[in-house]
């Protein structure tokens, strides 16, 4: 029997409905806040992802899934993310000259090769915005406002923001070069991954899951630059009118100097959105300000800011929808008269099947007893008096109708 890749799931009718209410309270939300939605290809070029998200990054140095095509030296990647190809999109189509802002949002599939573990697959699905062309606070406040009324929409409660700023490039190249030096005694004992991140993009390391990493960031010395005021005067200023406006909103947040996230492209606010609900602390969405990006991929300077959130993890977080019932289920050996009336109650509007197996009546009535809420029963006495049966399978009531 061949069986679905590992990393790789069917989205199976049990669970479609839960899923069609996420991305319905996506699409809602998001349109409300006037966002409109952009669907790109789910290939690109590698380049697009070398250097939007960074070749120091895990994603592009271990998790692509690249091939080259036509036998030639072309080489396209499935997409690990999405904001590389929203922003290649938002150069290509000429986005700069609509009216500013431009705000786009997304749900789609992406593909990183790494080990499949409880909401983590190798495809997986993303829910994600992008806000184009402002570069005050008001935009991150916005972003992260939207992020947390989707999450609050969606049954998570018990939200913590974690916010830090990785400044502009000026001032977060002096701090990487601090945070090299107070490392440096200990590059031996860091993780190969590290060693490689000290040398093309320090900040990554801050973000390692290895525990010896983690306890080498933790000594004093090295902990004294991560907390250290680094970032300049206009970066400050922006900052701190980020979270006046959250202030202004009740959004609960708190100052994490060790989020820098996992992507190179990101200036200045970086966030995660905790949730407490299930018991331990654990992220479930992310973003922050990428205000360089569209001039490295060859647009104009173009100040961006957006969020994105794997969808199967919030899947795991939420109650389940159930199914609907049919409004009719059409009960009657005559199969003629049952696909005509099954027809003419769909042409009106209602849910409605009928059994195609041609099944006895009892085994017929027990089939529509659990998918739908009422019985159109068309037997022989029906037929010659031309009336219809319709029993309310809820309370059990029947009466006799002349149309449906």
């Amino acid at each position: 029997m061949i069986k679905a890749q590992r990393g790789t799931k069917d989205i199976l009718p049990s669970d479609i409905l839960t899923w069609q209410e996420i991305e319905n309270k996506a699409r809602n939300l998001f349109q409300n806040a006037n966002y409109k939605e952009i669907r790109t290809p789910i290939f690109e070029s590698t380049d697009l992802f070398k250097r939007g998200v960074g070749d120091s990054t895990d994603i592009v140095n271990k998790e692509m899934y690249t091939f080259n095509v036509g036998g030639g030296d072309t080489s396209i990647t499935l997409r690990p993310e999405n904001t590389a190809g929203v922003v290649r999109s938002y150069i290509e189509h000429g986005m700069d000259k609509l009216p500013t802002p431009v705000k786009l949002w997304y749900f789609g599939p992406m593909f990183r090769y790494e080990r499949p573990q409880a909401g983590r697959q190798r495809q997986f699905h993303q829910i994600g915005l992008e806000l184009f062309g402002i570069p005050d606070a008001s935009a991150d406040a916005e972003v992260i406002i939207l992020a947390a009324e989707f999450l609050k929409a969606n049954g998570i409660g018990n939200l913590v923001v974690s916010l830090n700023s990785l400044g502009c490039p000026d001032c977060r190249n002096k701090y990487k070069e601090k945070i090299k030096a107070a490392i440096k005694p200990y590059l031996e004992n860091l993780c190969d991954d590290c060693k490689v991140r000290f040398e093309k993009n320090p900040l990554r390391m801050l973000d390692c899951k290895n525990e010896d990493c983690k306890k080498i960031f933790e000594k004093e010395e090295i902990k004294k630059v991560i907390n250290d005021d680094f970032i300049c005067e206009d970066c400050k200023n922006h900052f701190e009118e980020l979270k006046k406006y959250l202030d202004k909103v009740g959004i609960k947040y708190e100052i994490d100097k060790m989020l820098v996230r996992g992507l190179d492209y990101y200036t200045r606010t970086v966030f995660e959105i905790k949730s407490t609900a299930l018991g331990a602390q654990s992220a479930v969405l992310g973003g922050g300000r990428y205000d360089g990006l569209v001039e490295m991929l060859g647009g104009k300077p173009t100040p961006a800011v957006g969020f994105a959130l794997g969808a199967e993890r919030l899947f795991s977080l939420i109650e389940k929808k159930e199914e609907d019932k049919l409004d009719y289920f059409v009960v009657s050996k005559f199969q003629d008269v049952a696909i005509k009336t099954v027809f003419e109650l769909r042409q009106k509007g209602y849910s409605a099947d009928f059994d195609m197996l041609g099944r006895k009546f009892a085994k017929q009535l027990e089939r529509a007893g659990k998918v739908a809420k009422k019985a159109v029963i068309i037997g022989e006495d029906e037929l010659e008096k031309g009336f219809y049966t319709v029993k309310n399978l809820e309370s059990g009531v029947q009466e006799k109708v002349s149309s449906l």
